[in-house]
């Protein structure tokens, strides 16, 4: 058993909503800055607590610039640009102009939850065989991500103006001024960003602009401390601060990013300009499911992350998980399973739900999920899990999916003074995305979160490649809602350990009565296909005995999450940041 509980799992509050009020003096601001190594994983941070609002998000310069522009007036969704086009700098490997991301926000002015879609979409050239050779079998995943043919048509800039135009307060042009001030003057590389362009060298230093970028005169990687400055990035915010997305969609920037994916020399892409003029954001409803009296909130289809997040909760629902507590490892068994059936309904039936009808309402419905529980109603490992049949409203038969999802990404959360919420999950999918960079950012493998088989004996995938379709994710951005008002704001990168990772949260925050920052810090334990992945270098290590004896193989390993969350209660905020990361919170 885990017994170090009191440096994983201390400091419960009693009570989500009807918190105490947060001291008067509550931290204003925490600048520790946590390297990704296993001895900061052991240390909990205190959460940050403040009175009018927060911002939690991977990197410390994107926190505050976001802070600087609340500072002046601003809501969440300007806080929400001016965080993300200062990840796409100083976290290139992560996020940035050249991918997609998902927007969930609660408008406090009319009480309304909606989520923004800016996922990146196929090529309208592209063919269900572009992940096959010529055999017609899946090529490996690496052959398929480096160069132009991985590249969707990017999202984010467009996710920005959009949600700026619906919603933002403050001009556009002052926005995009820290970032464009930070990549003309430059900003330090961080240990973790010099580790992984360490990491990925071969693949990185193939695309001869990126390897002009992050690598010295003589070819090493960047080291920590270098300044490195980004003029060709200062330049394209400068174009998206005077003519919006305009040039970035129809003009100069389109055309740079077209020419620079079809004459890669790796895997020279079919992106075209008619990709960039037919791009649009999608404003979709949440996907909500109710936990414990809780509305869990998310991103829906193409996102898997609120279907499959919202499943988990609603499998573990009839267990009494707050009395087991963290530490038994009968609650990771019924976390564990209840993931690995739900993750099996994912890989059945869930896509984009513009080209793949999907069974929305049957795979939350409570009959459903309360007859799928009783499978965990088993004291050991389930030996075996196949996907169910929830409720369709028509007929349909889908193969199981293949698609392979390796983690990066970022998330942020955001609560402002007004009382709007931002949860964001941004990605260019794989660490430095394509390896192909142009105009000062890097440009996403988005298109490699497909199955790369279309079908299955005959059967349809139901996430396979199709012209304009977007590609299944697994980013949850969630926003938690009690009688209509936010209370919780979470999310996470991680490939599809994301959903575990946000399930994991949420469970601690509710049922184990966590503060964010302890919820955030605890040890993961991820089970997406059988095998329960277990976190290195923590206290998770001491259950793998135990978890072996229920009967599960178990890998330890790290597991890199990224959760930034914010609990919003009668007294205040309180915040937490990822001490996997290199992130923090501040509050004021």
């Amino acid at each position: 058993m885990i017994r170090n509980s009191t440096a994983f799992w201390a400091v419960a509050f009693v009570g989500l909503v009807s918190l105490g009020a947060v001291s008067a003096s509550a931290q204003q601001a925490t600048d520790a800055i946590a390297p990704e190594n296993s001895t900061t994983k052991t240390a909990l941070r205190s959460s940050v607590q403040s009175k009018n609002w927060m911002i939690s998000a991977a990197n410390p310069l994107a926190v505050r610039a976001g802070a600087d522009i609340l500072r002046q007036g601003g809501n969440a969704i300007d806080a929400m640009v001016a965080v993300q086009t200062m990840l796409g700098l100083v976290e290139p490997q992560s996020s940035g102009l050249g991918g997609g991301a998902f927007l969930v926000y609660y408008d406090a002015t009319n009480g309304t939850l909606t989520t923004l879609d800016g996922r990146e979409t196929a090529p309208m050239d592209a063919t269900p065989t572009l992940f096959q050779d010529e055999n017609g079998e899946p090529l490996k995943f690496y052959d398929a991500v480096v160069g132009g043919r991985s590249v969707g048509t990017p999202g984010t800039p467009a996710l920005l103006k959009t949600a700026h135009e619906k919603w933002g307060q403050l001009e556009w042009p002052a926005l995009l001024s820290p970032a464009i001030t930070r990549a003309d003057n430059g900003f330090e590389v961080s240990e973790r960003l010099a580790s992984l362009i360490a990491a990925d060298q071969e693949k990185l230093s193939r695309d001869p602009t990126a390897k002009s970028y992050f690598f010295d005169d003589a070819g090493a990687p960047l080291a920590a401390g270098t300044l490195l400055r980004n003029p060709h990035y200062a330049s394209t915010l400068r174009d998206l601060a005077q003519n919006g997305t305009k040039n970035f969609y129809f003009g100069t920037i389109a055309s740079d990013i077209v020419d620079k994916v079809k004459s890669a020399t790796w895997n020279p892409g079919v992106l075209s300009l008619r990709d960039f003029a037919t791009y649009q954001i999608r404003e979709r409803k949440p996907v909500c499911a109710d936990y414990r009296g809780y509305d869990v909130c998310g991103m829906g289809p193409p996102s898997s992350g609120a279907l499959t997040v919202g499943q988990i909760l609603g499998l573990v629902e009839p267990f009494d998980i707050a009395s087991l507590g963290p530490d038994s490892a009968e609650s990771w068994r019924l976390i564990g399973d209840a993931s690995r059936l739900a993750f099996a309904d994912r890989g059945r039936y869930m896509a984009d739900i513009d080209f793949v009808p999907m069974p929305l309402t049957g795979l939350l419905d409570k009959t459903y999920l309360a007859e799928r529980a009783k499978l965990l109603e088993s004291t050991t490992a389930l030996e075996s899990v196949d996907a169910g049949m929830p409720s369709f409203s028509h007929t349909m038969n889908l193969a199981d999916d293949e698609a392979i999802e390796f983690p990066s990404t970022s998330h942020f959360s955001i609560v402002d003074t007004y009382g709007n919420v931002v949860s964001m999950t941004t990605t260019i999918e794989n660490g430095f995305g394509s390896r192909l960079m142009v105009n000062g950012f890097m440009l996403n493998n988005e298109l490699t979160d497909f199955s790369f088989r279309s079908h299955k004996e005959g059967v349809p995938i139901a996430n396979r490649l199709e012209p304009g379709k977007r590609p299944r994710s697994s980013m949850a951005p969630t926003v938690v809602m009690k009688d209509n008002k936010p209370v919780i704001v979470t999310g996470s990168p991680g490939g599809s350990r994301i959903i575990g990772y946000v399930a994991q949260s949420i469970i601690a925050m509710i049922d184990w009565k966590m503060h964010p920052q302890a919820a955030i810090s605890m040890p993961h334990l991820v089970n997406r296909f059988g095998t329960f992945d277990i976190e290195a270098g923590t206290s998770a290590e001491t259950l793998k005995p135990e978890l072996e004896a229920l009967g599960y193989k178990t890998s330890v390993q790290d597991l890199n999450s990224g959760i930034h969350a914010i609990m919003i209660t009668g007294g205040g905020l309180i915040g937490g940041a990822d001490p996997r990361r290199e992130g923090i919170v501040i509050g004021e």
